[in-house]
């Protein structure tokens, strides 16, 4: 293998496969990324065994071949390499060369042939969406993931459309968030059940700005985000997801119209007295009377009392809450103003949009 190609494309190429290296593997093969050089053109590729991310590097290719290398010593070089401009040549016992302006390096690699092998998704089927609005939507919902593998359904992000709007909902068993996007009338129909880890990781690489679009493929098992230089192959959760719609009710007992900067930066500074996430530091949430909310902390590290004007209709409540999930949710938001609703002592707090269905988060409250 001999391939010609430009420092700055090459070191960004490996940031983004590198997403989708585990470090530390049983198999330490999968710590290394595979380089494959044909047609003038290089594919490197990250892969843990449930995402694999592939990018494309444009190079004058004068031997086609592919060699696996060290992700974090190949990724170090590159990035202290002098000049723009790199050759790389590997030989049949795959040591890599690696030369640079008055520099060269000798590595040892590994054989492709060991590399696992990415799922091949046919792509006869696609559903095309602009990365800014997928991308938003994943950021939107992500932190509310589980991270208990006990439950592996939560562990992932429910991906669904129903012809016209597209949702993604994720939750963990004490929050959970919801976002709705209308993406015209005759959108495909879809139901993925997607790992939090590949969509957060994919997020990172969309457009976010740019009317860019991605290609979904999928099949039985997998899911394919295609943005043409970069791809992103992810297993899907094949498991029943929770019916989230029967958990949004919509008889409320106190419903409360806020500005959602002032609750906001209320609850951030009650948690500044909050050390940790402990049932017995929770945040309270309580009303004085129908216009007037009153947020308070009360921890070993001090106390914290602030008022907050609000439109409050229904019974008084006065309720104790984690601060970060509220904060959380607040901050994935960019409404002027909010409607909460609450629903007694013990039943969840729902943090909707004034007008329309764009979002919900839900949120448990802690029992006192």
């Amino acid at each position: 293998m001999k391939f010609i190609c430009t420092k700055s494309e090459l070191e960004q190429a490996i940031s983004i496969v590198q997403k989708a290296v585990k470090s530390n593997s049983t198999k330490p093969i999968l710590d290394g990324i595979l380089i494959q050089a044909s047609n003038n053109k290089v594919m490197l590729t990250g892969y843990d065994l449930e995402t694999g991310i592939e990018a494309d590097v444009d190079s004058d290719v004068f031997e086609a071949g592919a060699v696996v290398a060290n992700s974090k010593i190949f990724g170090e070089i590159i990035r202290k390499l002098p000049e723009e401009s790199i050759t790389i040549k590997s030989n049949d016992k795959n040591k890599l060369t690696i030369e640079s302006g008055v520099a060269e390096f000798n590595i040892n690699g590994n054989s492709a042939d060991e590399y696992p092998k990415i799922p091949v998704i046919d792509n006869n089927d696609k559903i095309i969406m602009p990365q800014a609005v997928l991308k938003r939507m994943i950021n939107n919902v992500i932190f509310a993931v589980s991270r208990d593998d006990t439950r592996p359904a939560l562990t992932g992000c429910l991906l669904e459309s129903d012809g016209k709007y597209a949702t993604m909902v994720a939750l963990d068993g004490f929050r959970m968030a919801v976002r709705k996007e209308e993406l015209g009338e005759d959108f495909p129909l879809m139901n993925f059940l997607i790992p939090g880890k590949a969509l957060s990781e994919s997020a990172k690489i969309f457009d976010g700005k740019n009317e860019e679009e991605v290609i979904i493929y999928s099949s039985n098992n997998h899911l394919l985000f295609d943005i043409g230089n970069v791809r992103v192959v992810s297993r899907l959760i094949i498991q029943p997801y929770v019916n989230y719609s029967s958990l949004i009710q919509n008889s409320a007992k106190t419903v409360m119209n806020i500005n959602r900067k002032l609750l906001l930066d209320a609850i951030e500074r009650a948690s500044l007295i909050i050390m940790n996430e402990e049932r017995r530091f929770p945040v309270q949430v309580s009303m004085s009377d129908n216009e007037t909310i009153v947020i308070s902390a009360n921890t070993d590290a001090g106390n914290l009392k602030e008022e907050i004007s609000a439109s409050i209709s229904g019974d008084l409540i006065d309720i104790d809450f984690n601060a970060r999930f509220f904060i959380d949710a607040l901050k994935n938001i960019d409404d002027e103003m909010i409607k909460i609703e609450f629903n007694g002592a013990l039943g969840p707090c729902i943090v909707r949009p004034i007008e329309g269905e764009a979002y919900v988060y839900l949120i448990l409250p802690i029992r006192r």
